[in-house]
């Protein structure tokens, strides 16, 4: 069951939370001003009520995770995002990283390859004053060739290799951040795709990911 109630008790948890990930190098005033608002214990089980703040990634079901606060930050500070962008996230899961993109001004769409994840989205009643968010239940390998190009394109998952469904997707100008490695940890890459369709690829730090996986779960 998840919880409801936003609590003074929350906010300076979420206080704490923020200056521990600014003390780790976040500088984007607007990242760190989304997170000390946005209640992260609202996207998990009210068991975690207790530990919902602290810096680390925790269960959601389905062998999948809500991302560690700094990681989130991360790759959003790394996608140097602009109002009204167009943004494609692949792999949903809680939802809390594309309410922290929705949050930054950008038009999110959300592909979720787990059905039940999908389905508690779709019932989760905090999401529904997003409307710029649009959720997909889908293959994230394939992306949103429909809806595309896109400005943005972060990847919540280990990817063992650049998919270039998605790089196709990417506009000219356009940046994807992306885990990729397919062992234990991952190096964070950021990717811009340049005005001539070539590819300039930057190195980050590492991460470690549940890994990405093709096709949809029902």
């Amino acid at each position: 069951m998840r919880p409801t109630d936003d609590t003074y008790r929350h906010e300076a948890l979420r206080r704490k939370l923020v200056k521990e990930i600014q003390s780790k190098g976040i500088t984007d005033e607007r990242i760190l001003a989304v997170m000390l608002d946005l209640p992260r214990h609202y996207f998990l089980d009210s068991a975690f009520d207790e530990t919902a703040y602290e810096d680390k990634a925790f269960p959601i079901g389905e062998g999948q995770t809500i991302s560690q606060p700094y990681t989130v930050a991360y790759q959003t500070q790394l996608l140097e995002l602009k109002p009204y962008q167009k943004v494609l996230e692949i792999g949903t899961g809680s939802a809390y990283q594309a309410v922290v993109l929705a949050e930054m001004g950008v038009q999110v769409y959300t592909i979720e390859r787990q059905k039940k994840l999908f389905e508690a989205n779709k019932t989760f009643e905090f999401l529904k004053k997003y409307k710029f968010i649009k959720f997909f239940y889908g293959d994230g390998y394939r992306g949103l060739p429909t809806y595309a190009p896109f400005d943005r394109v972060i990847i919540t998952a280990a990817a063992p290799e650049i998919p270039q469904n998605l790089i196709d997707q990417l506009k000219p100008g356009g940046m994807m951040v992306i885990p990729l490695g397919a062992g234990d940890m991952q190096q964070m890459m950021r990717i811009t795709k340049l005005e001539n369709g070539s590819l300039k690829e930057e190195v980050f730090d590492y991460f470690s990911f549940v890994p990405m996986l093709g096709g949809k779960e029902s």
